[in-house]
Parts: structure tokens; C-alpha cells; sequence
């Protein structure tokens, strides 16, 4: 049936049942496993981010193409996720098609979600702290801290609906991409399935909250030890968590709700 679809890739039913079968390994890892690629995934996301914002400092660029060539760039994070293996909370919120399946409980979908967002935010906050140290945010004569602060000051400005629907829109790209990937056997067609869905969800300006656990808490060192942050007053704790709150529940509804039970409805719900 596959052979329908194109070469030698998997068939939209083929990928629910993979996305299903993969959801419970997923939830059965050994917890130190589970943290370890959790804190992998969350630093992966920083590196996207990291190659997003160097092409955003560049002035010379169109708002158009800044946001297509951070997009392209910003892809590399999930990347690295699917190809070198990571757990990604945004991600992982296709379990739900295995829960929906009854193929694992509650208390293992909620205990995934919750280590593995925690963890997300340790390797991403992490890599913010190893990257101001390095002196990175100096690069581009200060360009870079700039644009880091404009980045999460603007996060942090959102009205709650607007941070909810734009985490939703996010992670319905987002689990698009990984569902497409799941369709592809080489690096090139997960590679290829990855990068239009990302560079769309980056170049509309939704959110990521795994992204956003690593541009705020940078853009709070910043502002916190340079003269280039004075200006960023909504740059704070209570701005990251009024972003990070609204954001994480979109995402589990665009990831868990518009992608996994949708596709668990249509392919899914009379298999026994």
C-alpha cells in the first residue's frame, strides 16, 4: 500500500499505527533515559534558536526573508531531535494517540509530559547560561544580545489568548513535521518532511514553549548583566511564566488534540 504514496515511503494509516506503537515506548523509557534525552532535546531546540537569531541580527535582510532564512536555520533543532534521538515535549504530545489507543495509561502520558517538559527547560536554560558565558550575545557588535531581548520582550508581551493560540497554531506545524517524518526511511526524507512545517510555524511567529524556555531566560542574563537589557522591562520571571503558561497549553492542544486524536479518529478508533 505504501507504494501508492511515493517511492518507498509509509502511508498515512501506517504512520498511525507507528505513531501509536512509538508513543509507547516512548512512556515506558526508564526515567533516567527519559530525563537524559529530555535535557538533549531542550538544548537541540537552543541550537535552532541559536542559528534563528543570527540571521535575524542581520539588518540588511527584508522582514520576509529574515523570518523565511530563520525558519529554514530554526529547523535544525528538530532535526537533531528526530535524526540523533531526543524526547521533545511538544513532540510527545502524540502520545495521546497512543492513549487514546488505551495502549498506555494517564499516569504514564502525564508522568512522560511532565519529566519531559522539566527536562526540556533544564537543557535549554542550560545552554542559555553555557552560551552567555561563551560571550556569544556580544557577536555582531551587540546586535545578537539586541535582538535576543527583542525577541523576549515581545514573547513576554503577549496577551494570554494570543500566547494559547499561537502555541496551538505552533504545535499543530510542529507535530505535522514529526508525523511526516515518521513517513520517510533516510535522514534526507526526515530532513526534508521536517524543514517546510518549521520554517512555516517560525516565519508566522507562533510559539514554541520549549524555544521560548531558552530565549527568555538568555535575554533575563542579558538584561540582568548588561548594560544592552535596561530597556527590557517586560523581560522578567513573571513575564516568562505569563508566556510559558498560555504557550504550554496550546501546544497540548494543537499537538495532542488537532494532529494526534484527529488522525487517531480517522485511522485509529475501530482497530481493536
Amino acid at each position: 500500500m505504501s507504494e501508492l504514496f511515493g517511492f518507498d515511503a509509509f502511508s498515512p494509516k501506517e504512520i498511525a499505527e507507528r505513531v501509536s506503537t512509538l508513543g509507547v515506548a516512548k512512556a515506558r523509557l526508564p526515567l533516567l533515559s527519559m530525563l537524559m534525552l529530555s535535557l538533549l532535546a531542550g538544548a537541540f531546540i537552543g541550537l535552532g534558536s541559536v542559528f534563528f537569531v543570527i540571521v535575524k541580527s542581520d539588518a540588511s535582510l527584508s522582514f520576509a526573508i529574515s523570518q523565511l532564512l530563520g525558519g529554514l536555520v530554526f529547523s535544525l533543532g528538530l532535526i537533531l531531535v528526530v535524526v540523533a534521538g531526543a524526547e521533545l515535549f511538544t513532540g510527545n504530545n502524540l502520545l495521546a494517540m497512543a492513549w487514546a489507543d488505551k495502549k498506555i495509561t494517564t499516569g504514564e502520558l502525564l508522568k512522560n509530559w511532565v519529566v519531559v517538559c522539566l527536562g526540556n527547560f533544564v537543557g535549554a536554560a542550560g545552554l542559555a547560561v553555557l552560551l552567555f558565558l561563551s560571550g556569544h550575545t556580544g557577536m555582531n557588535g551587540g546586535a545578537i544580545a539586541e535582538q535576543y531581548l527583542s525577541i523576549a520582550s515581545t514573547k513576554c508581551e503577549l496577551t494570554y489568548s494570543e500566547a494559547f493560540f499561537r502555541g496551538m497554531l505552533c504545535n499543530i506545524l510542529v507535530c505535522m513535521a514529526i508525523w511526516m517524518a515518521l513517513a520517510g526511511r533516510s535522514v534526507t526524507d526526515k530532513a526534508v518532511a521536517i524543514i517546510f512545517p518549521i520554517s512555516a510555524f517560525v516565519a508566522a511567529g507562533f510559539e514554541h514553549s520549549i524555544a521560548n524556555m531558552f530565549f527568555i531566560p538568555l535575554a533575563m542574563l542579558i538584561k540582568t548583566f548588561s548594560d544592552a537589557g535596561l530597556a527590557a522591562e517586560a523581560v522578567s520571571w513573571s513575564g516568562f511564566f505569563s508566556n510559558l503558561v498560555p504557550v504550554i497549553l496550546g501546544n497540548l492542544v494543537g499537538g495532542s488534540v488537532l494532529v494526534g486524536f484527529v488522525y487517531h479518529v480517522i485511522y485509529r478508533r475501530k482497530v481493536t
